[in-house]
């Protein structure tokens, strides 16, 4: 494919893909697309509504009108029309829309057992609403709906379709595979029966997924010589959706050489707002704005995009207003590391390096995903509070958590190379932790235990819930107070951690016999 050939872009999230099971944008949600799609994405053309819905629907599009009208773009704001005579397009000038497409008959079977009418009559029906349209100053562009099925089961009744409007002001003719029934090869058939007999119109195609195949479809239909392709933002549409835009434009731009209007960088913030609006979540691996598919998982990978970007492909994030990550978890090598607090401005040595390796691997185990946001959180806990040898070990612990019952801890404690164990209650499963810790330092030991002056819990950013938790402790011991923390998935195992911490500096203090040399709130 040459590089000049210029594909426009229809975008019909807003009818088409309102279609979807469970979606329904309130006006001013659709203005905010439309205006999204057509001043920031740059699409061609929106279809933004169909005719005669609703009071809500009319206003939506009495809204985008105006919006558009102020801006010069109302020529490039489409509704879905029917052919009832000048219903449909009262309706349409009655919001300010001017320009219809009109929906018609593109097989035989839904022109005869649909509408119960002769091919004839129906095209007579359909020159009707055009010569209207062209009356009220309305442009027409028309859907032969269900097209696929009747290129394969009755050609015959399209041509005779296409004879009948063809000399008349239609500027598109739309073609549809309603049902999602085509592959490729049947595309490129079609598509190219209809160019040979018609060089001279203009053929969009629009491609639904029920076999997954909408965006091979659309590219095929490309190949064919069609101008034009309707797409939704995230594929949002009817049954399985249309094709999404963001993997149409990449694959149109990165293996056909082809031109569009699309600012590529608006993609993914467009497809956020849509995800917002419609309420059907975006796959974390979509092509182009899923979560994770800019994401390196396993360590060789980082290692090879330091080395000459080897691991990289035309699909740049930066190209889609987005960036590269590396994962953090139990595949994470040194290299996806290094990549993640490069980022961050930090550096670390071999040494700290390797622990903040094997910590973040530890803590993979335990939780799906450990992010860019974690790991300050990790480094602060494994540097600040590495001990390289400790006095005191918890071998194990099991705490009860019941409507209606006091939660029960039972532990089991390493002090010094000798095993103590104790249980208690508590009013929280961390208050139970406590007390039976209580027990062993105070009854069997005889010692005392530090004083909990300040208990605080912080997440990093983001609001997930499968968070880390960081939970910091300020302590009182001989007149001194000293802050521990710990870090986890679970809120409770983090003031464990924090709390373990805490006995080794008070263990090691005991076993020299010197006083404490902490300054006032002074960061353990």
């Amino acid at each position: 494919m040459g590089k000049n050939v210029k594909i426009e872009i229809m975008d019909t999230t807003l009818r088409d893909g309102e279609q979807t099971s469970g979606v329904s944008f309130v006006p001013h949600e659709k203005l905010m697309i439309a205006r999204l799609l057509l001043e920031e994405l740059k699409v061609d053309r929106v279809e933004v509504a169909s005719a005669r819905v609703s009071d809500g629907e009319f206003e939506a599009l009495r809204m985008i009108c105006d919006w558009a009208a102020r801006r010069h773009l109302l020529n490039r704001v489409e509704v879905l029309g029917f052919v009832d005579g000048t219903t449909s397009l009262d309706w349409i000038r009655r919001a300010g829309g001017r320009v219809i497409n009109l929906l018609t008959k593109g097989s035989l079977k839904h022109c005869s057992q649909q509408l119960k009418k002769t091919p004839e009559e129906h095209i007579r029906d359909i020159l009707e609403v055009v010569s209207a349209a062209n009356d009220m100053g309305i442009s027409v562009n028309v859907y032969l709906e269900d097209w696929s099925s009747g290129m394969k089961n009755s050609p015959d009744y399209v041509f005779q379709l296409m004879d009948g409007l063809k000399d008349t002001t239609i500027q598109r003719f739309m073609l549809p595979d309603t049902l999602g029934i085509l592959n490729p090869l049947q595309v490129i058939e079609f598509f190219r029966k209809m160019q040979k007999r018609y060089p001279d119109k203009h053929f969009d195609f629009h491609a639904h997924n029920d076999y997954d195949l909408a965006v091979s479809n659309v590219l095929a239909a490309v190949l064919s010589g069609a101008k034009g392709l309707h797409t939704t933002i995230n594929g949002l549409g009817e049954r399985a959706g249309n094709a999404p835009l963001a993997s149409v434009q990449a694959i149109l731009k990165d293996h056909f050489n082809a031109e569009t209007n699309i600012n590529e960088e608006k993609l993914n913030d467009v497809s956020r707002v849509v995800e917002s609006y419609s309420g059907v979540m975006i796959p974390a691996n979509k092509p182009i704005v899923g979560d994770s598919v800019f994401t390196q998982v396993a360590g060789v990978h980082a290692d090879g995009d330091n080395k000459n970007n080897l691991y990289c492909n035309d699909l740049l994030p930066e190209r889609f207003g987005r960036k590269r990550e590396y994962a953090l978890g139990k595949t994470s090598g040194k290299a996806n590391i290094r990549k993640n607090l490069e980022d961050l401005g930090l550096e670390l040595d071999e040494e700290s390096m390797k622990r903040v390796t094997d910590r973040i691997i530890e803590l993979g185990d335990k939780k799906e995903l450990v992010t860019q946001e974690d790991l300050p959180y990790i480094v602060s806990d494994v540097l600040k509070h590495n001990a390289p040898s400790e006095s005191v070990i918890l071998k194990s612990y099991f705490v009860t958590l019941s409507k209606g019952l006091k939660p029960v801890a039972t532990i089991k404690i390493s002090i010094n190379g000798k095993e103590y164990e104790e249980n208690s209650s508590g009013d929280g499963q961390y208050d139970a932790f406590v007390r039976a810790l209580r027990k062993v330092y105070k009854v069997t030991l005889g010692r005392k235990f530090p004083m909990l002056v300040n208990y605080a819990v912080t997440i990093p950013p983001g609001g997930r819930t499968d968070a880390f938790v960081q939970t910091v402790i300020t302590w009182s011991f001989e007149d001194r107070e000293f802050r521990t923390r710990g870090l986890d998935a679970d809120q409770t195992e983090a003031a464990i951690k924090a709390t373990i911490k805490m006995l080794n500096v008070i263990e090691k203090d005991y076993e020299t016999c010197t006083e404490f040399q902490y300054s006032p709130v002074n960061s353990e």
